[in-house]
């Protein structure tokens, strides 16, 4: 029995599976290669696909399904952020490309006004697939630039629907009745109503009730018949699938099942998108390209250019510095899955013949491929260009405006949840801090509350402006890996005595960031191991006090293998100055510690524990060095020299007695 489309997905599969591993060993990502991929399969070359419409239609899945993971990641509270930069970026960046284009191809093709709007809502569209899917790989999504590209490309699949309801309109063939567009208003809002109704009192139940069952296929199958439901549902009402699957994703994103719900449909995805970009690769007809190739060449590097230069000003009037607006631009200046959509319909309607159309097609196919590159370079690209313009936009709040006279203040480069709860704890201990912020919006909000200011910290105006030369310690607590490393450089360069302290998401950014000038680099990736093994042996009723010697010991190698990775570049005296595997840190004694009452030589702090008390804060007043004979008090600030592991591991004695090997200690003798 032969099964349609059966050997050619086998085919495809096989085929995308070789050009991936090519791809991936010439450092090609590997949606570059299931585009190339297609072009393999395609009828201009092997001519493996018969039915490209059904390829067509099975990729539509990869692009909802894509939209509807997103729409689960997002908050009510990141959406409720993202209505300013969808509705006023995405409005200001489709009408500038419209009226930009459109005149643009008015004078150089001699066309009609319709013509020219038609153009410019093709090349308005970008793609989501694809812009989405390498911010996901990079983990960028949450980065300010990756928010602005998600507000964006939500707006251009909103207007998707007005766009392919204006084609038979600028083609002088739509005939408007007053009956049928009341009719059509009314239906739209009868059924987002009912949607919103079951949203809001019917998915919660069911959604319980699916997961009381305790079978993943059920929780799978509701999963699906609720992203594809409203897909078909949005598609019904003349609006585009994918835009009904973000729906459902944000209505799915409330319930507390979210994550099982994300975990399941994962796969299914990834192999869906796999075959959207195998399927825009094959609609690169290679005769054509081959025939215009110069002409194709010009127009796709004019393309890029023109796009991302009308995209600018939708980032930057939304108070955004320039290096977020050219980062965003150029990873939105490729066109987009839905515009080959709008030009089969422009076709049609006999709006651009079939040699227009075919150099949309390799033009779409060439700014496709070339987006992780750009992608790639944008944050370097961005670097350079913002770095000669002299930033001085700053949203300062009331009690910042003295910022440059600060003296051994906190910077803190961030204000997400770690730089509010660094914030918080700062303020509670008394700390001088000053905190920097990107996103306008965050700003706004707390600019009454706290010392925040708005800018760019790679940029050395904005730097300056707080104080860098004259703080003590910098915290970068934000998500971008690009922007991390050009603010350790620029912070090191103004201030080389500066303790940098970042966070970074993963393992293998650590000995880089060190080597550019981080003091510390704090990773999410090996803290959350610690935490989660912690938790396990916590279930498992292993002593408190055995669990964190374990964790000392692990962070101890882990911070040898980082130095052992960065000695290329350090200088030996940098080596010799920070003391491997040494630090200082200070403890507070509690009144339960077995050490109140009795003497330093009775402690045998360095003998017993292998640390050094090298000064006591008592009432206000420290006291350096302090004798063998003075006693500890309760309250007292210790503060201790030692191996790291060892300072780990003495903790709980400052608390309560200390246990060894799951035995508790005598405490030391107390003093006559």
């Amino acid at each position: 029995m032969e099964v349609p489309l059966l050997y050619e997905i086998v085919i495809i599969f096989l085929l995308s599976i070789f050009v991936t591993i090519v791809c991936n060993k010439i450092k090609l990502p590997a949606t570059v290669g299931f585009l190339l991929t297609g072009v393999l399969c395609g009828p201009s070359m092997l001519g493996i696909v018969k039915d490209m419409r059904a390829i067509d239609h099975i990729a539509e899945l990869g692009v909802a399904m894509l939209l509807f993971t997103i729409g689960m990641e997002l908050s009510g509270e990141a959406l409720n952020r993202l209505k300013r930069p969808v509705f006023l970026g995405g409005s200001l960046q489709i009408g500038l490309t419209v009226m930009a284009v459109a005149g643009i191809a008015m004078l150089l093709s001699h066309g009609t006004f319709q013509q020219g709007i038609f153009w410019g809502c093709l090349v308005a569209l970008s793609s989501s697939a694809i812009v989405l899917r390498i911010l996901q790989e990079r983990g960028a999504t949450s980065t300010p630039t990756g928010r602005l590209s998600l507000a964006i490309l939500v707006f251009q699949d909103i207007m998707v629907a007005p766009m392919l309801l204006c084609v038979p309109l600028l083609a002088g063939t739509l005939e408007l009745s007053l009956e049928g567009a009341v009719f059509s208003t009314l239906r739209v809002v009868a059924v987002l109503g009912a949607v919103l109704l079951f949203a809001r009192f019917g998915l919660d139940r069911l959604m319980e009730a699916v997961v009381r069952t305790r079978t993943r296929e059920i929780l799978l199958l509701s999963t699906l018949g609720l992203c594809l439901g409203m897909a078909m549902l949005t598609n019904y009402l003349g609006l585009s699938l994918s835009l009904g699957a973000f729906m459902a994703g944000l209505m799915l994103a409330r319930s507390q099942y979210s994550m099982s719900v994300i975990s399941g449909i994962l796969p299914y995805r990834d192999v869906f998108m796999s075959l959207f970009f195998i399927s825009v690769g094959m609609l690169l007809n290679l005769e054509y390209f081959s025939q215009h190739v110069v002409s194709i060449v010009v127009i796709t590097a004019l393309f890029i250019v023109i796009k991302t230069l009308l995209t600018l000003p939708a980032v930057l009037v939304q108070g955004y510095p320039l290096r977020a607006a050219i980062i965003t631009s150029l990873s939105l200046a490729q066109v987009g899955e839905f515009a080959f959509v709008l030009a089969a319909s422009g076709l049609s309607a006999k709006l651009f013949d079939m040699n227009a159309y075919q150099t949309f097609l390799a033009v779409s196919v060439l700014t496709m491929m070339l987006t992780p590159c750009l992608m790639a370079i944008a944050p370097r690209l961005a670097d350079m260009v913002a770095g000669k313009r002299n930033e001085h936009k700053l949203a300062t709040a009331e009690n910042h405006e003295g910022a440059c006279a600060m003296e051994d203040h906190l910077i803190i480069v961030g204000f997400g949840i770690s730089g509010k709860h660094l914030a918080h704890v700062a303020r509670e201990s008394g700390l001088c801090y000053t905190i920097l912020e990107m996103n306008p919006e965050t700003v706004t909000r707390y600019r009454h509350k706290e010392p925040i200011s708005h800018g760019d910290a790679s940029q050395p105006v904005v730097l300056e402006h707080l104080g860098v030369t004259k703080a003590r310690v910098m915290a970068i607590v934000i998500s971008d890996p690009s922007a991390v490393r050009a603010i350790v450089i620029e912070a090191r360069r103004f201030n080389p005595h500066l303790h940098i302290i970042a966070r970074t998401r993963f393992v293998s950014e650590v000995a880089p960031l060190r080597q550019l000038g981080a003091d510390e680099v704090i990773a999410e990736e090996f803290e959350t191991s610690i935490e989660v093994f912690s938790r396990v042996l916590t279930r498992y009723l292993v002593p408190r006090q055995d669990i964190d010697s374990y964790a000392a010991r692990i962070r101890q190698e882990n911070y040898r293998m980082i130095r052992r990775m960065s000695a290329a570049v350090n200088s030996l005296d940098s080596m010799v100055s920070r003391l491997p595997d040494m630090g200082v840190q200070a403890m507070r004694l509690a009144a339960a510690s077995p050490l109140c009452g009795i003497s330093l030589a009775q402690s045998q702090m360095r003998r017993k524990y292998g640390v050094t008390v090298i000064a006591i804060l008592r009432h206000g007043a420290t006291q350096a060095s302090p004798e063998p004979n003075d006693l500890f008090e309760a309250d007292d600030v210790v503060y201790l020299f030692g191996k790291t592991d060892k300072l780990l591991a003495i903790a709980p004695l400052f608390s309560g007695p200390l246990r060894e090997s799951g035995k508790e200690t005598s405490p030391p003798p107390k003093a006559a």
